[in-house]
């Protein structure tokens, strides 16, 4: 097995362009595979080893949930209390934030330079749907968990995970943070086509900031229940079906009804593809790091490995996707209406053509026609090259995004400011706008 892993993973960077991956398998608490391939830094030279950390991107969350689960069994707070806040609906409760049930929207205000944050993540914290209705994977809802913990425990975030996770678990390479700041030697990340990414910043560390070596998150998935009482590791793993293959549980993903049974959670964002999984019945856990935007190698590695621990399993048990696409059927006509930002209203006016053909136009910018799509929870998904005249969105947000629904004489939903990948630059922000549209 471990000399085809050897060759299966440098065809795997090679083929996909990725700088390097580490990969470990826990059985039980212990160790017994861990391997690292490619390079760390390329500019360096510096090979990559098993020691080497990189940056875990939404695998944090599972850190952060399990800090959330710890402070309730220490009786610090209720995971079913609304927190606090005034919001259009009923405040959401952290076990709703935990499986991204909260009512926030997706959003991420990546940055790439020092001094404060130009994008406030208090702006677009709003609620867009009444909590526990509905699943909406949302940065915003996990730095609202970060938040709360640091009111009720009095601690930084980070020390807190450090001294009461990482620490007593002994994985000793954890770090929390926009940088690195332990001895381990650190992977530069790298954009899908191989620039090295500047140290990135966001206003939601507690959904992303997280370090780690392959090996202590291994170790990590095998061992959080060392940590919680019974009821709580039981009611972490109480998913909420996402689609007939997964649900969300509390900071973890959990499959169902196909092949054996994964609990598991993925992270990327610029210069980092990371997976963490759990096989339980087989006393498993798997990591598989890699620096690189792209998440291809990532993932052919994880089928390949996974695929021969446990027979049956598919990445159907891995991929959280919850809009299932259809056919765009909203009939020709025009509609008119603004998209509300804080900086103001933007007009906006859309006419659906013939064969899912959408034609758009903002303010008083020329018109762009884009082809339009549906799924189960939008009567019109549609994304084109336009740019929202914002400040934020002016920032690193040139893509523009609409998904509606038709709701009596009126399409309403929302408008997206996004960054379509980074090929070009660096990935930006994903902020999402209300947006109403009335028939012409």
């Amino acid at each position: 097995m471990l000399d085809e892993l050897d060759e299966f993973c440098a065809r795997a960077l090679a083929e996909h362009g990725c700088a390097s991956v580490s990969v470990a398998v826990a059985e039980r608490d212990e160790l017994v595979l861990t391997r690292a391939y490619g390079q760390a830094s390329v500019a360096d030279q510096q090979p990559a080893t098993p020691e080497t950390v990189y940056g875990l991107a939404s695998i944090t969350k599972a850190f952060t949930a399990t800090a959330l689960c710890l402070a309730a069994d220490e009786d610090l707070l209720d995971l079913d209390t609304p927190i606090p806040g005034s919001f259009q609906w009923t405040a959401p409760t952290p076990r709703q934030l935990l499986q991204h049930r909260g009512g926030f929207p997706a959003f991420y205000n990546f940055y790439y330079d020092t001094g404060p944050l130009p994008i406030d993540i208090n702006r677009y914290r709003t609620l867009v749907r009444e909590p526990g209705t509905d699943f909406e994977y949302s940065n915003i809802g996990y730095h609202e968990l970060g938040r709360l913990l640091e009111a009720v425990t009095g601690q930084n975030l980070g020390d807190y995970l450090r001294e009461r996770i990482t620490e007593p678990l002994g994985l000793t390479s954890f770090g929390y943070g926009p940088a690195y700041a332990g001895p381990a030697p650190v992977a530069q990340r790298y954009s899908a086509d191989g620039r090295a990414y500047a140290t990135c910043f966001s206003g939601h560390p507690a959904a992303g900031a997280g370090w780690a070596t392959a090996g202590d998150i291994a170790r990590f998935a095998r061992t959080t229940s060392q940590l919680l009482k019974p009821a709580t590791i039981a009611a972490m793993h109480d998913a909420v079906p996402i689609n007939e293959h997964l649900g969300y549980g509390l900071g973890r993903i959990v499959s169902r009804g196909i092949g054996p049974v994964i609990r598991s959670h993925g992270g990327g964002m610029g210069g980092v593809a990371a997976m963490m999984i759990e096989i339980p019945e087989r006393e498993l856990s798997v990591a598989v790091l890699a620096n690189s935007t792209n998440k291809a190698a990532r993932d052919a590695i994880v089928d390949h490995l996974v695929g021969i621990l446990a027979p049956g399993f598919s990445s159907d048990q891995l991929n959280p996707v919850t809009e299932q696409t259809r056919p765009m059927a909203l009939a020709q006509g025009e509609w008119a209406g603004e998209i509300s930002t804080a900086e103001g209203d933007i007009p906006l006016w859309i006419r659906i053509l013939a064969n899912g053909q959408v034609e758009i136009r903002l303010a008083d910018g020329p018109p762009v026609t884009a082809s339009a799509i549906a799924s189960q929870r939008w009567d019109l998904r549609v994304s084109a090259r336009m740019q929202i005249a914002t400040a934020d969105a002016r920032l690193n947000s040139p893509s523009f995004g609409l998904e509606l629904r038709a709701e009596r004489d009126r399409l309403a939903g929302r408008a997206i400011a996004f960054k379509d990948g980074d090929r070009d630059g660096w990935l930006g922000a994903y902020l999402v706008h209300p947006c109403v549209l009335r028939s012409n």
